[in-house]
């Protein structure tokens, strides 16, 4: 028998022990549209993390996934998750290939005591934090290949570990073997419809025979208090890091991507930002998001930066709305006795079709105009241009 026909009755084999494989889940989200602006011409994206994201992202851009259980037997399972994103301009129909590989794993479930525990082992997506009307993910560790259990039940909590990787290059551009190590503890229970989360983000390196590093390891703590609301939800998020971590909380970073450069190494910083999104009513729902944050002795110096972005949405019947977006930032950065700011603004208004009246319904086309200004940059859409708008017609689903 050829080899390839071993392994395929193998296979075969296996997938007829216990249950028989479950029906493929297929999921993903998509993005995609087109705009134009007034003396930029092209159509704009302007700070999205700091101004808003409606009527202001200029891509193609698609996450395409497939999950499968490949095995169930009793309390036993265990099951396949993959996903492939792709992100182009958009621009034209054939544009090559700009793909990757996001997600790639087995998960395990109900192999202990605890059947809620799941283990895995592979690349994914690992419990992401994001501020949707931003496209923020404030904390994202999501690193190269890894391993760890999850959901553990651990006193009144769960408890979540995990090591991946996070290569990159140290300061003189050589080949650093990076690590994150994550821990989760969740499920807290505070007071009436609150809960607590608790995430601790360690980086760390592993030297080479020889191998002299600049950069320190660093440590990014986060503690998440969600309040459950009646008419909606509210997060207030607290978060600190240190060395390279400690420069990300003023410049958006979310946990990974960690700055192997030496100059990061007395850095230290804060950030609080408190989201959510309320109803009012029967025909109004508001999104929101208010972010303050320092980091002091980076390769950059000393930074404050914060933002606040607010969603308005009148809902006219169950597929229809008319959709409202403002949003500010300003940065401030002092080094060697000088100081740089930067800050600007969006105001978008939108007509939208989508599936469901629910802020979250999906999926959406809309039809928006956005207008854009700086602050401190009088060429920022062109020379001698400080403010632009732009209109198009964008959709956007998840699924």
């Amino acid at each position: 028998m050829k080899k390839v026909s071993v392994i395929a009755a193998a296979v075969a084999m296996t997938l007829s022990a216990g249950a028989s494989a479950a029906a493929v889940d297929f999921h993903g989200y998509m993005r995609a549209g087109v705009g134009l602006s007034g003396d930029n011409g092209e159509n704009v994206e302007y700070n999205k993390a700091k101004v808003g994201r409606l009527g202001n992202e200029k891509d193609l851009y698609a996450e395409l996934g497939l999950n499968a259980e490949l095995y169930q037997q009793g309390d036993v399972s265990f099951k396949l998750e993959s996903l492939v994103a792709y992100g182009q301009d958009g621009n034209n129909n054939w544009e090559g290939n700009a793909n990757a590989l996001r997600v790639m794993n087995i998960q395990a479930k109900g192999l202990f005591s605890d059947k809620d525990a799941v283990l895995w082992a592979g690349q994914r997506y690992y419990q992401r934090k994001d501020i949707h009307i931003t496209d923020f993910y404030f904390l994202d560790t999501s690193g190269g290949a890894g391993g760890g259990i999850e959901n553990l039940s651990v006193g009144p909590g769960k408890l979540s570990l995990a090591i991946m990787h996070d290569d990159a290059e140290d300061f003189e551009g050589g080949a650093v073997n990076g690590y994150t190590f994550d821990a989760r503890y969740a499920g807290i229970d505070l007071w009436d419809g609150a809960n607590l989360e608790l995430a601790l983000a360690y980086d760390f390196a592993n030297e080479m025979q020889d191998q002299k590093l600049g950069a320190d390891d660093g440590l990014l703590l986060t503690a998440v208090i969600g309040q459950g609301l009646s008419n909606g939800f509210n997060q207030t998020v607290l978060q600190y890091g240190t060395k390279a971590y400690g420069k990300q909380m003023a410049t958006y970073g979310g946990g990974g991507w960690y700055n192997r450069g030496e100059d990061n190494n007395d850095a230290d910083g804060f950030r609080i930002i408190n989201w959510g999104v309320t109803g009012f009513g029967e025909s109004w729902e508001v999104g929101h998001t208010v972010m303050y944050s320092q980091a002091s002795d980076t390769a950059d110096g000393d930074i404050t930066a914060y933002n606040a972005v607010v969603r308005p949405v009148y809902k006219w019947d169950d597929h229809m709305k008319t959709i409202f977006e403002a949003g500010y930032f300003a940065d401030e950065v002092k080094q060697s006795g000088t100081t740089e700011d930067s800050a600007g603004s969006k105001l978008t208004v939108a007509q939208a079709w989508s599936a469901g009246s629910s802020f979250w319904a999906r999926p959406e086309i809309r039809i928006y105009g956005s207008y854009f200004m700086d602050h401190e940059n009088d060429n920022a859409f062109g020379t001698g241009n400080d403010t632009e708008f732009s209109v198009g017609i964008q959709a956007e689903a998840w699924w």
